[in-house]
C-alpha cells in the first residue's frame, strides 16, 4: 500500500500548507468558505484535488 501512504502524505501536506497560509494571510481564514486570495486558491486547490483523490481510494 505504498501509493496509498504517498497519497495520504501529500494531502496532509497540502493541508498543512494551506492552514499556514490562511493563520498568515488577511484575506484568507480557515473559517471561510473558500480563499480569498491568489495564493491561498492555489493552494486550496491542490489540498482539495488530493483530498478527494485520497478518499476516492479509500472507496
Amino acid at each position: 500500500m505504498p501509493a496509498a501512504n504517498d497519497l495520504y502524505r501529500r494531502y496532509m501536506a497540502a493541508d498543512t500548507a494551506y492552514r499556514r497560509h490562511a493563520a498568515t494571510c488577511a484575506a484568507c481564514t480557515l473559517t471561510a468558505l473558500g480563499p480569498a486570495c491568489r495564493s491561498g486558491a492555489g493552494l486550496y486547490e491542490s489540498f482539495s484535488t488530493l483530498q478527494q483523490a485520497y478518499l476516492n481510494h479509500l472507496k
